[in-house]
């Protein structure tokens, strides 16, 4: 079974948080289309909320996110005053409508500090209702939480804190200059205890410069010891046409596609090992948590976090680079701070991209969704209910078929199933359903 693997270790492929994914949005979608979207989506349509904080004290040389370098309070103060602005326009379309799930992403969030954080929450239950048991989860650097930060957090209902460890093997956080001993994140955790904040996530990389199957396994066991709810473990992806900054980590320090095979694994045997589910392709969560819960009952969801128990009907993103999700489609506001901030003075939508569903792709998404969280689609099934042709999808069905020779996927009438020692391989399942892809312009991580 290794060796089949080893075939496709090398491939680049999407991590299929949307479908169709980034790369293939396009200015067809601008300002008009957005708002018009957001004033077609139904009075009862749920409501789940991003708001993307675009600054970083430093920059770590592995990050894949939009953010900015910045060491002084006025940007990042008028940044969220025209948050505010953003969401008080948006809230004229679709304001008064149910809200289930609020997630702070960056760059790193806690730069705008306690007052500020309660005044961007404040404004979002001033324009929408909440409803009682809605998650409201925020991503935090260790490095920056200070007690009154996540007092401020606890305070507006933050129930849920994403920390980014990444490592604990020195020389690679030296590597993608971003230093954390183990007691600075264990002191995170403890001062989020202390405040009231119980549900705690901890993110890992493999695959990072100087990282070995060792280093990562001396690294989850003293993560295990915070004994988090979640854990999300990703891949590096290097990407250095795509992120610039990504230059500075040298090539020939980062593991072969074998050993970044050896460090997801050995990684994701050990969280098993200490009780938790796996979850999809990258997530594991304690039995009792509301995502290993999802996943035992089908309701497993995918966006632009990764794995989600967000089952709302729309996702509305706030800020620079944030996309949203709308039954029509994906608009994303642009990147760039200064275009971002004109348009929202101007009193429009910050839209400069994104793409209009078409019925297949809706098709193609659910499959491809259900395969990233289910490892299994029943072919047969989609088909029917989106109205297509009982052989709509044969051609898909024989591309896979060397996947099936190789005995990574099982398909029986339609019904593919990815078996669990190929679980490491749902991307390139799921790539198999995705007509836009092009492997040739090497946009994506690789496929393990």
């Amino acid at each position: 079974m290794s060796n089949a693997i080893s075939k496709y270790l090398h491939e680049r492929i999407p991590r299929y948080t949307s479908y169709p994914t980034a790369p293939h949005f396009s200015a067809g979608v601008g300002p008009l289309t957005y708002r018009h979207w957001l004033q077609v989506l139904p009075r009862s349509a749920t409501l789940s909320l991003y708001l993307h904080v675009p600054f970083c004290e430093t920059l770590c040389w592995y990050c894949g996110c939009h953010t900015n370098v910045s060491r002084h309070r006025d940007p990042v103060e008028r940044y969220v005053a025209l948050l505010r602005w953003e969401i008080a326009m948006v809230a004229e379309l679709v304001g008064g409508r149910r809200v289930s799930h609020v997630h702070w992403g960056g760059g790193t969030p806690g730069i705008v500090g306690p007052d500020l954080f309660r005044s961007v929450m404040d404004a979002l239950r001033g324009h929408f209702d909440f409803v009682p048991d809605a998650e409201r989860a925020v991503e935090i650097d260790p490095r920056r939480l200070t007690p009154a930060l996540a007092d401020a957090f606890a305070e507006t209902g933050i129930n849920r804190a994403s920390l980014g460890v990444q490592t604990f093997n020195p020389l690679s956080q030296q590597a993608i200059a971003r230093v954390q001993s183990p007691e600075m994140t264990r002191d995170c955790v403890r001062t989020l205890r202390a405040a009231g904040i119980r549900d705690i996530n901890l993110d890992l990389l493999y695959g990072l410069p100087h990282e070995t199957a060792q280093s990562c396994s001396a690294g989850v066991e003293t993560a295990l010891a915070l004994e988090p709810a979640r854990f999300s473990v990703f891949g590096y992806a290097h990407v250095p046409s795509v992120m610039p900054h990504q230059r500075v980590i040298d090539m020939a320090s980062l593991p072969d596609g074998p050993e970044r095979l050896r460090q997801e694994r050995t990684i994701g045997e050990a969280c098993v090992r200490a009780g938790y589910t796996r979850i999809g392709l990258d997530h594991y969560a304690r039995p009792e948590d509301s995502m290993a819960v999802a996943l035992a009952e089908g309701r497993l969801r995918r966006n632009f976090q990764g794995y989600t128990t967000d089952s709302a009907d729309a996702l509305i993103g706030f800020g620079a680079s944030a996309i949203s999700r709308l039954p029509d489609g994906y608009a994303q506001n642009t990147a760039n701070l200064r275009d971002w901030s004109d348009r929202i003075k101007a009193g429009t939508p910050a839209t400069v991209r994104g793409v209009a569903l078409s019925d297949e792709d809706r098709l193609r998404a659910g499959i491809i969704e259900r395969l990233m969280c289910d490892l299994r689609a029943d072919i047969p099934a989609h088909l029917a209910e989106a109205g297509y042709p009982a052989d709509w999808l044969d051609p898909e069905i024989a591309d896979l078929q060397p996947l099936a020779d190789d005995g990574l996927v099982a398909i029986e009438r339609g019904v593919i199933h990815v078996p669990e020692a190929s679980r490491s391989l749902i991307r390139k399942v799921a790539s198999i359903f995705d007509i836009y892809l092009d492997p040739a312009l090497g946009r994506h991580a690789v496929a393990v």
